[in-house]
């Protein structure tokens, strides 16, 4: 199995530290937070985002993904300036070969139903586009729609392959779904997974890998060993959190350690 990590655990830092890092713990990959106030993000110019593949490219790390903060459920955005944001961010994830962009739902702020319409209208229109740059969009399983059947409520109707889902297994599990059901239903959309674990339900300030109670293993024992797994750190919201590079060579031999026991078992 392939393990990154997000670069929301090491806020602002710059792209050859995030690639040095990467390497000296033992990860193949890296998902870039796409924001305006980290290195990468949608208003970089041609000769920077050459320098971020460069710097990449030199360690052998991949860039799995782009996390991005389009909300496509949301009722209360600009249509025009969502798919300006949704192309950014594709046209971003091609001159980086990223193979994936994330995207958020956010509509909490109308019926279910209304939600799920929305979104799947926006998602198939950008379809194309995301087609015609060889990367798939990628609905997190988030907020308004945090569990594989929420998601899927969204996948069905676009039926489209460039546009997938993103396992936070977290999320799932404070739906009340179990590994084994969303697995089941996320199955043919799946892009990638982020892990993470917390406290409780309560008290989701990040905690190093395997000192919570997310249900990593049952996850990682579904997962097919060509899929991506990413930690999510949150640091960038909890700044309280412990500092993430020293945990993250522990956290990827945690990770390891659980696919060993499941494949002994």
């Amino acid at each position: 199995m392939k393990f990154a990590f997000s670069t929301l655990g090491i806020p602002g830092l710059p792209i050859p530290e995030v690639v040095a890092l990467a390497a000296a713990s033992g990860y193949q990959g890296v998902e870039l937070r796409t924001h305006p106030e980290e290195p990468v993000h949608r208003g970089m110019g041609r000769r920077d985002r050459a320098l971020v593949v460069e710097e990449f490219e030199r360690a052998g790390i991949e860039i799995v993904g782009l996390a991005g903060y389009a909300r496509v459920a949301k009722a209360d955005v600009d249509e025009d300036q969502l798919r300006q944001e949704l192309e950014e961010l594709l046209s971003l994830a091609r001159d980086l070969g990223a193979p994936f962009i994330r995207v958020f739902p956010g509509g909490g702020d109308q019926t279910a139903d209304e939600a799920d319409t929305l979104a799947a209208r926006r998602l198939a229109a950008a379809a194309e586009t995301a087609t015609d740059y060889g990367v798939r969009i990628l609905l997190e399983t988030h907020d308004s729609h945090r569990t594989g059947k929420d998601a899927a409520r969204v996948l069905g109707p676009v039926g489209h392959q460039q546009v997938g889902v993103l396992w936070d297994v977290m999320h799932t599990w404070l739906g009340g779904e179990s590994p084994i059901t969303t697995h089941g239903i996320l199955a043919p959309h799946l892009g990638y997974v982020q892990v993470k674990d917390i406290a409780s339900a309560e008290d989701k300030t990040p905690l190093p890998l395997g000192a919570g109670v997310l249900p990593l293993g049952e996850c990682l024992a579904l997962l097919d060993d060509s899929t991506w797994v990413c930690w999510e750190y949150e640091k960038r919201w909890y700044p309280q959190a412990a500092d993430l590079p020293a945990l993250l060579a522990p956290g990827r031999a945690y990770l390891e350690g659980l696919i060993r026991e499941h494949r002994r078992g």
